[in-house]
């Protein structure tokens, strides 16, 4: 079966483990898919991940409160394989007045948006986290 948004099924299958009160979700491994994960651990929203290059899955091990409520409240896509979005650095969205993340694509890498500032780089915006 071939995908034609693996973010988006990446970003669907986070949501509907987390809704689901599940300790982990498989995605398929891709490059980007592993550094989207890499920035939401790095940033606190998923506990860790791993990867497992036999079968070509990610393992992301998704993280709750004490109260077992999900820290991730809600993911957005916003760059399209039909439609892609780019921002410079000066567009780049806050999410949640600051409480959220967006997800950027840049020369410098998959960064979060915060970084991409201080870098002054632009990019694609693949997603936003809150």
């Amino acid at each position: 079966m071939s995908l034609s948004d693996p973010i988006a099924n990446l970003l669907t299958k986070v949501r509907n483990g987390q809704m689901a009160k599940h300790r982990y979700v498989d995605v398929c491994y891709s490059k980007m898919n592993k550094q989207i994960v890499q920035v939401l651990k790095d940033t606190g929203f998923v506990e860790n991940f791993l990867i497992n290059e036999k079968e070509f899955k990610v393992r992301v091990f998704l993280k709750y409160s004490k109260q077992r409520e999900s820290v991730i409240q809600g993911l957005k896509r916003h760059s399209k394989p039909g439609l892609r979005r780019y921002v410079g650095y000066k567009e780049i969205p806050k999410v949640l007045g600051g409480l959220g993340i967006s997800v950027l694509s840049t020369p410098e890498g998959v960064i979060d948006g915060e970084t991409a500032k201080k870098k002054k780089v632009g990019g694609e915006l693949l997603c936003c986290v809150w």
